[in-house]
Parts: C-alpha cells; sequence; structure tokens
C-alpha cells in the first residue's frame, strides 16, 4: 500500500518549517491581526466541509477570537516575565520564582479558556467536526503522526495503538494553547519522546524500523516509476 506520510524521522520538522506562525517579526496592529486570524479560521471551517453558512460562520468566529484570546493572554504574560526579569536582573532565584509564578497563573487562565472555548464549539459542531477544529489548529500533526506509527511499525498491538494515539491526543490539547507553530510543534516533539521511550522499552528498535520504512517507502516509489 502506498504510504500517505512522509519518512517519519522529518515528518514533524517539515511541518513546522512551512506551518504559518501566529506572529511576524513585526507584530501587526489589531484589525491586521484579526484579518490574519479570521483568514487563518476560514481555512479550517472549509476543512470541515459545512453547508450551513450561517454555521460556517459562527465556527469561524469562534475560531478568530480563540487566536485572539490566546494572544491576549500570552502577550500580557510575556510583558510581565520581562518586567519581572528586568526588575530583579540582579537576583536570578527571584526572578525565576516570579517567572514561574506568572506562567502558572498564565496557564490557568489558558485551561479556563480551552474550556469556555470547547463548550462554544459544542453548540455548533458535533464531535467529529471538533475533532477536525483541533487538527486544524494544530497543523493536523496528530493523525498524521499516529498514521505514521503505523505505518513504520505495522504490528503494533492494539494496546500500543491505543497508548500512541492518547498521547498525541494529549499533546494536541496541549498544543491548541501554545502561542506559536513552533511551541505547538514542541508539544508533539515532548510527546513523541515519550512515545519512542515507550516503544523501546517493548524491545523495538526505533532506528532500525525507521530506517527499514523508508527502505520500504524508497521500493514503493521505485516500483511506481517502473510501472509509469
Amino acid at each position: 500500500m502506498k504510504s500517505t506520510i512522509k519518512p517519519f524521522l522529518v515528518s514533524l520538522a517539515l511541518t513546522a518549517a512551512t506551518a504559518s506562525s501566529v506572529y511576524s517579526q513585526t507584530k501587526p496592529s489589531e484589525k491586521e491581526y484579526r484579518q490574519v486570524v479570521t483568514g487563518r479560521a476560514d481555512k479550517i471551517v472549509k476543512g470541515l466541509g459545512l453547508t450551513d453558512t450561517l454555521q460556517a460562520g459562527k465556527v469561524r468566529e469562534i475560531i478568530a477570537d480563540q487566536y485572539i484570546d490566546l494572544s491576549t493572554i500570552h502577550d500580557a504574560r510575556n510583558a510581565k516575565i520581562k518586567e519581572a526579569k528586568q526588575v530583579n536582573k540582579d537576583n536570578k532565584e527571584k526572578a525565576a520564582a516570579e517567572v514561574k509564578k506568572l506562567e502558572a497563573k498564565a496557564d490557568k487562565k489558558l485551561a479556563k479558556l480551552h474550556k469556555f472555548f470547547l463548550k462554544k464549539l459544542s453548540k455548533q459542531l458535533n464531535a467529529q467536526q471538533i475533532e477536525g477544529v483541533k487538527n486544524g489548529l494544530t497543523y493536523n500533526v496528530l493523525p498524521n503522526t499516529y498514521q505514521a506509527y503505523q505505518e513504520m511499525l505495522p504490528n503494533l498491538t492494539e494496546e500500543q495503538k491505543k497508548q500512541i494515539l492518547a498521547w498525541l491526543t494529549e499533546a494536541r490539547e496541549r498544543a491548541m494553547d501554545a502561542e506559536s507553530s513552533e511551541k505547538k510543534h514542541a508539544w508533539f516533539g515532548k510527546y513523541k519522546g515519550k512515545i519512542n521511550n515507550y516503544l523501546s522499552a517493548a524491545g523495538i528498535d526505533m532506528n532500525k524500523e525507521g530506517k527499514a520504512w523508508q527502505e520500504r517507502i524508497k521500493a514503493q516509489k521505485a516500483q511506481q516509476t517502473n510501472s509509469n
């Protein structure tokens, strides 16, 4: 069967490199940022295949508002952290403590916003459509990575598949609230390490299996070329 996923060792890096980050080098005005996130939200909504234009509009606004609300929390936290570091520049321990406190406070706000966002979506979309929004917000890393693991390791047990999916799902929930594409992918990278350690502990040589998978992909491409 033809593989639809790029080699696993480079797939996440390529996705991260091509994904649009939330901020450009020069931060846009509120109006410009609203336009940017509305466009981004529109792409996600189009992927849901909604036929009701009124419903699609409501979902687009919910997603755009989420981008803006997340930005507000992250910007406020970052500004306070910068100030705390400056004020306590001669006391690294105090600065670190202040940063930790500010991050914890922001994390609570993010968790609350996360629940409120999903509640608003649930009034407009079914569970499968909400999955589509979550994947859209995180560049479809979950389904792509889950498929990659199964293609690379065709002999995974059902229990192993279940655990991999559970960790990728947890990574996605955290990545949804991250402030940039790099930090979104960092969450998946963290959980990918967890998954690889779990599989290695089960006796799977990840390096060996990864190379074998790439060889299978090359063989499939060669076969397709010869058949054409």
